[in-house]
This record gives structure tokens, sequence and C-alpha cells, in this order.
């Protein structure tokens, strides 16, 4: 299906002979963003000769993230030389005169092909992004951190390709927690915002030897933390999906923006507590914040770490206050400090210990898990791929 974006109503008709049958004409840049995010199958964009220049490059840098597979070809007057560079350089696959119908034709024709190579990508024609699982606590001291490492940690040395992301951006203990020396972290992103790919992701990554694991580090400078844009931290996820199977997200202990951005995106969202009144009040309130906002519930994951301590409360007090159900419950133990402080994560300093089992069943049993029912749901027998379905997001609901 093809999308042509032009505020004269008879463009459709002009242009239907080059566009085909199978062409909804919109007129307005929320519209068309609306048609690409709720429908899967708009596969090409048209952009009128009369939207502005810097209107297309928008939707088309946008679009680039979104939905990579999506052809957006341009339409000019004229077709110089700054607009055709400025078109390209945003994702824009064709500039055309709009004059010219059979060259117009032939672009589409250039454009559906590539798609079609782009959606029968790897097996059984589906292109399948990775999981992105954010860790969250609104308290901190409860072990997230922790958690993030080794739930990363695992992933990784079980052999699925896992990228870590401090997104502690001012005080961040990902790197140190592993025994890390970054030199770039996700600061260094910043010069690349509307550019990003896999290579230059991987070159601001470093690599945990022990694991395979790639963490994206935070940056050494708290200062920086204020310069890093929102839209940044959205690209360099949405990025790093398309190129691992795993994403995990370390945050700080309160709805950054950055932080609002990253569960935005999420499959997963694991939420931790620890057995005392104010992480339990915490957690309560950040499950309301995400109500509010429209997080979607089957998403969360509930950890109680340190389930096993004599303090007075019980997990099923935990469990009535805040209206849902533990997923996991992590024993304490003095290996685990003992651990971080050698730098190496208790899933593989003792992988048998209590701790790193629980830990090894939240990955399995409720990471993963999420992951093998969608492929399960998304072989459905036939080869053409399924559409996917449209994900509640905070920052495109509202969009006119």
């Amino acid at each position: 299906m093809n999308i042509l974006w032009d505020s004269d109503p008879s463009a459709i008709e002009r242009y239907r002979f080059a566009l085909g049958a199978d062409t909804q004409a919109l007129d307005s840049s929320g519209m068309v963003a609306r048609a690409i995010h709720d429908n899967a199958q708009v596969e090409q964009v048209i952009i009128g000769s009369d939207v502005p220049l810097t209107e297309a490059c928008q939707l088309a840098e946008a679009a680039r993230l979104d939905r990579p597979e999506l052809g957006v070809i341009l339409l000019r007057t004229r077709v110089d030389v700054t607009a055709l560079s400025q078109a390209l350089r945003a994702g824009v696959r064709e500039v055309v005169s709009a004059d010219d119908h059979t060259a117009i034709a032939e672009a589409l024709r250039r454009s559906r092909d590539l798609t079609s190579r782009l959606i029968g990508h790897a097996s059984g024609g589906q292109i399948r992004d990775g999981r992105v699982v954010t860790i969250f606590s609104a308290k901190g001291g409860v072990g997230k951190t922790t958690l993030s490492t080794n739930t990363a940690v695992h992933l990784a040395h079980s052999g699925l390709r896992t990228l870590l992301i401090d997104l502690d951006l001012s005080f961040g203990d990902v790197a140190i927690s592993l025994q890390l020396v970054p030199t770039q972290s996700v600061f260094d992103a910043v010069s690349m915002s509307g550019h990003l790919d896999e290579e230059a992701l991987k070159g601001i990554t470093v690599v945990h030897e022990e694991s395979g694991l790639h963490v994206l580090c935070a940056p050494n400078d708290p200062g920086d933390a204020d310069r890093i844009p929102v839209p940044t931290v959205t690209e360099i996820i949405k990025v790093a999906r398309r190129h691992y199977d795993y994403v995990v997200v370390d945050t700080p202990p309160s709805f950054t923006e950055h932080v609002l951005a990253a569960v935005d995106i999420s499959d997963a969202l694991v939420l931790i507590a620890t057995l005392d009144i104010p992480a339990v009040k915490n957690l309560r309130v950040a499950i309301d914040t995400l109500d509010m906002i429209g997080s979607p519930r089957d998403a969360r994951i509930i950890v109680l770490n340190r389930a096993d301590a004599k303090v007075g409360l019980r997990p099923e007090d935990v469990e009535s206050a805040i209206k849902a159900k533990i997923a996991v419950n992590i024993p304490n133990s003095l290996t685990v400090p003992a651990s971080v402080n050698r730098g190496i994560p208790i899933v593989l300093d003792e992988p048998k210990a209590p701790v790193a089992t629980s830990i090894k069943t939240l990955v399995d049993t409720h990471i993963r898990v999420g992951a093998a029912e969608e492929e399960t749901n998304g072989h459905n027998g036939s080869s053409a791929p399924a559409a996917a379905p449209a994900r509640k997001s905070l920052f495109s609901r509202g969009r006119k």
C-alpha cells in the first residue's frame, strides 16, 4: 500500500498512472505518521512537491528508525543538488521530478523491490527485532545494576547477541561493576544523532570478554547527562534492537525523560523492590505511574530482591501492597557483594548459587519466554509476514 502526502486534493488523480490504485492520499504530516505507525501494510510514502523539504526530511528520518523497510520517495518541482543531498542524508530513497510520471513509476518500482528484499530478510520472510528489557526501581540500593549486569551477562553467555545500556547517565555503575574501562559512552552517540547505524553503535561499545556481552556505558562526567537529548537515547535503542537479540537497559531510580523513552519502546519491564517499606511504597508509586501513562501491565515482571531477609515483612505483604504478583524471589546472599567487588557477575562466578539460579530463572522463564511466544505466534504457517500489532507508545499517542 502507498501513501501520497500532498495538500492538493487533485494530486491523487494526477499521479494515479504512476502510483497505481493502491494509494491513499493524506494531507498532513500527523496523518501520515499515524498511518505509518498504525498500519504495517503501508510500504511506500510518496511526498508531494508542495511539502516543505524540512518536514519531508523529518518524516524520512523518523521512518528510518521505526520502519526501516519503508520506502520514501520525494517529488520536487525542481531537483537541485542541495535538496537531493539533504533528502538522501535523511533517508529518502529517491528524489524525482514531479512532472516526470514515468520516472516516478520507475522510482516506485525500485523502492518496492528494495522493500520486498528487506521484508524477506532472514527466515520465514519476517523482520524480527530484538527484545528490549528495561530494569527499573524507583528507589536506589535495591540491587538494580547487579540484576541488570547479571541478566545481560547470562543472555550473552547463552550465545545470544546482547547489548547492555547504562542509562543512569549521571552516576552509572555498570562499567565499574564489570571492571570495564570504556573510552566512549552514550554521550558519543550525540554527534551521530540521526545517522546512527550498526557500525557506529559498535564503535562506542566495549566488550565484556568473559561473556561476549557488549556494553554501552554511561558518561564519566555527570555533567554530560544533561547534554544527551532524549531522541538520541531513543535512536540508540531502536538501532540496537535491529542488531542484537536482546537490549538490556539499566536505569537510574527515577522516571527521567530518558527512562520514559526506554520504557516506551520496551518489550519487558523488570520492576525491583526489597523487603522495606520505602522500597515497597516506591514500587507502588511506580506501578501507578506506569498505569497512568498507559504502559501495558502484561509487560511487567516484578522481582523481589533479598526476599528471605528477616525484617518483619514477607513477600505476601509486598504483593498485597502493590496489588500484583511477584514473578521471582531472589534470596539474600553475601556472595553477591563479594562478586561485585571482584567485578565478576554471580552467574559466572558461582553459577549454581541460589542467587544465580534465581536470576537465571528470571531470564529463562520470564524474559526469554516472551520472545519464544512471539516467535510461535509469528510463524502461522504462511510465508507472508504477519502484520505486527501496533505498539502502545507514550510519545506517539496524541499526534494530530
